[in-house]
């Protein structure tokens, strides 16, 4: 019912590209520079079969070759702007479908939900699938990222002060720290670590923030320059980082702040994911 709910009030993405359209064999010949931040493999046959085998319940009620083809297609239609059919369809393969699911929904709220109600519903139904699939599949690091990553959003909508009194903290930072334990170079998980201790930092001060929540200033810096390692393209990762510097210094840090806005103006996006990323960075740098 969730999900039926989501797909009725969907809205379009307004920046619609050709170059975003990975049909046929072109998602997986540039399957590594869409997926440079969240090292998702790429969904063939043989890998999840191996998946599968490690995790039974996993085991979708169609054959594997044809999960792989609907996973192929949700992948292209989560690229192209297609967010609503991206969860129709990744939810259509069951659990190995939740990955695109769910960070469709989480882009999708992120970006073209407006209202608020909405927004923070589409988190928690991303969250609830995402600790589904990491309690069924431990070892999925992209199930333990967007179970942090839902949550974070969510945090954000309530007021991180809210969020923290709820203990929405420790399992963000304990399902992002997962994430990466598993992906060390997952950068996505590294900007979602590095806005928890900045966030944390902003809210609680530095001394209650480290005590209370392991949260530290050179911890947010290291894990957002390690994203930028990671994902040199990355836009997120430099308007997470401007906004991280602006929480935890204020001031002292504009001009590297404003720097970083300005990098992210002038990446280029390869889908829809990137250009939101893009077109946030151009607006902020606007007003």
């Amino acid at each position: 019912m969730a999900e039926t709910r989501a797909k009725t009030r969907w809205h379009g993405f307004r920046f619609a590209d050709a170059a975003y359209d990975y049909s046929g064999e072109s998602l997986e010949k540039h399957w590594s520079r869409l997926h440079l931040g969240d090292c998702e493999p790429f969904p063939e046959p043989a890998g999840l079969k191996k998946l599968v085998a490690l995790h039974p319940t996993l085991k979708p009620s169609m054959s594997l070759a044809k999960a792989a083809t609907a996973l192929q297609d949700a992948w292209r239609a989560y690229h192209r702007g297609d967010f609503g059919e991206a969860i129709e369809l990744g939810l259509g393969v069951g659990l190995l479908g939740y990955d695109v699911a769910n960070k469709a929904t989480s882009i999708y709220a992120t970006y073209l939900e407006s209202d608020k109600e909405a927004k923070t519903a589409l988190f928690l139904e991303a969250a609830r699938r995402a600790e589904e699939l990491s309690a069924a599949a431990k070892s999925i690091p992209n199930a333990w990222y967007l179970h942090g990553q839902a949550l974070g959003r969510y945090s954000q909508c309530i007021s991180v002060a809210k969020a923290l009194a709820q203990g929405l903290g420790g399992k963000v930072k304990s399902s992002l720290e997962r994430a990466i334990s598993l992906q060390r170079h997952h950068a996505d998980a590294h900007i979602g670590m590095g806005v928890y201790h900045a966030a944390v930092i902003h809210q609680a001060g530095a001394m209650i923030g480290g005590l209370a929540y392991g949260a530290s200033k050179d911890a947010a810096v290291q894990h957002f320059e390690t994203a930028l390692k990671l994902n040199p393209h990355s836009a997120i990762a430099r308007i997470e980082f401007a906004n991280g510097l602006a929480m935890m210094f204020g001031k002292e840090k504009l001009r590297q702040a404003t720097a970083l806005y300005e990098e992210a103006s002038a990446c280029s996006p390869v889908d829809a994911m990137e250009r939101l990323d893009v077109e946030l960075a151009k607006s902020e740098l606007d007003d």
